[in-house]
């Protein structure tokens, strides 16, 4: 996955998902945010760019403070393609196990995704 840092890239990645709401409005959120300042010390990352299947936002990974508070290791999620999405849950760094987290999205077919991958895993799905 790819860290988007360049204010360009943000502002072209903002535009992209406004014409897509109201189903991108929770990664629309924090992408204004990060391109305006990033007081809460998140980050926006794309499977490619500029032609991106998937958008994750999270809080960046030295800001986690507690491995087990999944209130604050909350992820948001836009994705163009659920394969995309089994992939990020499956076998990518920017989801790890290694904490809880819960995920926010809008989309059809988002819990299913999850609810398959950690079944997949043996993992409890709350």
């Amino acid at each position: 996955m790819l860290i988007l840092k360049c204010p360009a890239q943000l502002q072209l990645l903002e535009e992209t998902l406004r014409k897509s709401l109201p189903t991108t409005l929770p990664v629309l959120g924090t992408v204004m945010t990060v391109a305006r300042g990033n007081p809460a010390s998140h980050e926006v990352l794309v499977d490619s760019w500029p032609h991106f299947s998937i958008v994750l936002t999270r809080l960046r990974p030295e800001e986690h403070r507690d491995p087990k508070d999944y209130y604050i290791n909350q992820l948001s999620v836009f994705y163009r393609d659920k394969r995309a999405l089994r992939a990020l849950l499956a076998g990518t760094e920017a989801v790890t196990q290694a904490r809880a987290f819960q995920m926010l999205g809008m989309q059809e077919g988002l819990e299913e995704a999850v609810q398959e991958v950690a079944g997949a895993r043996g993992l409890k799905v709350e």
